[in-house]
């Protein structure tokens, strides 16, 4: 529970275009994971949590987007309106988010989270675990206020699955797909395929108590790399004719990501990388692969923006 004073922190930010919002529900992300393996660079002592549902409580001067009372969602990639990025039809990454400059702070360079008197950093302009945050109006969507505590989800794990097949990768009626990893944003990314029409969808991974789930959201067929003595890449090549046209990659292995790659086919085939890996870690890619039609992309927050929500 936040201490006396940490509110008293969180009034401090309610003026300068942000608001004071309650948390209802939080979901868990791989990415919070990845903060405390260090995979992910941040600032400690930090308050993780990016995915939530919660309402809004008060807000502060020239906040027009929401009012106390609105059921919102918290959102990690902002929308500014007026950067490179926002005017732009080919990103959603808004400049004026937090996780490449990591400062762990507000707008003004300050935290709105302290304990014993010293200051607490903020994970992504979100930090949704605890019982209330602080964020700024230009980094929250107003939802239907009779959306279930599952909508948490969209703030990051479902909208990343599910817009990377549909805004990212831009799936194709009667394509075929492979999702590797399943784990939420894999399941998300079936759901976003199956959205699309691909006519046949791989869900890969080396848990087999998944695969019924998967294949309940819309696979058509799961694999264990495990069981076969061959690259799971040559596996799938060889159940499509030359490998699928889409492939969504949401483990954050170096050799998944590889793996992806080359399960598409050679003349247009289409990656999406999701997984987060560390810093240090390097895709051996060789040109050939990009050289002879195949493309690899990135996606974050599954190319969404507010407007969507």
């Amino acid at each position: 529970r936040l201490e006396p004073e940490a509110l008293n922190g969180l009034k401090k930010g309610w003026a300068q275009g942000a608001g004071h919002c309650g948390i209802l529900a939080s979901g868990i992300c791989g990415s919070d994971s990845s903060v405390l393996k260090e995979i992910i660079p941040s600032k400690f002592p930090v308050i993780l949590g990016h995915e939530a549902v919660g309402v809004v409580e008060s807000i502060g001067a020239g906040v027009t987007c929401v009012k106390p009372g609105d059921k919102v969602i918290p959102l990690f990639v902002p929308q500014c309106g007026s950067c490179r990025a926002c005017k732009s039809s080919n990103s959603n990454f808004c400049e004026k988010n937090d996780m490449g400059a990591k400062t762990g702070l507000m707008a003004d360079m300050t935290s709105r989270f302290t304990c014993r008197g010293k200051p607490i950093y903020n994970l992504m302009g979100t930090s949704t675990f605890t019982q209330y945050t602080v964020v700024a109006d230009i980094a929250v969507a107003k939802i239907d206020p009779k959306a279930p505590l599952e909508s948490c989800l969209i703030g990051c794990g479902f909208a990343t699955g599910y817009g990377a097949a549909i805004n990212t990768a831009k799936v194709t009626p009667g394509s075929t797909c492979a999702v590797f990893g399943l784990g939420g944003v894999g399941f998300s990314a079936i759901v976003g395929c199956k959205a699309a029409g691909a006519s046949r969808i791989f869900g890969v991974g080396t848990h087999k108590d998944k695969f019924p789930k998967a294949i309940e959201l819309g696979a058509t067929e799961c694999l264990d790399p495990k069981d076969y003595d061959k690259p799971i890449y040559e596996v799938i090549c060889e159940k499509t004719n030359g490998g699928v046209d889409y492939a969504i990659e949401c483990a954050g292995r170096i050799e998944t990501m590889m793996n992806a790659l080359q399960s598409t086919y050679c003349g247009s085939g289409v990656t999406v990388v999701l997984g987060v890996a560390s810093q240090n870690e390097r895709v051996p890619l060789d040109p050939l692969l990009l050289l002879t039609g195949r493309s690899l992309k990135g996606s974050i927050f599954g190319g969404m923006t507010i407007f969507y929500l």
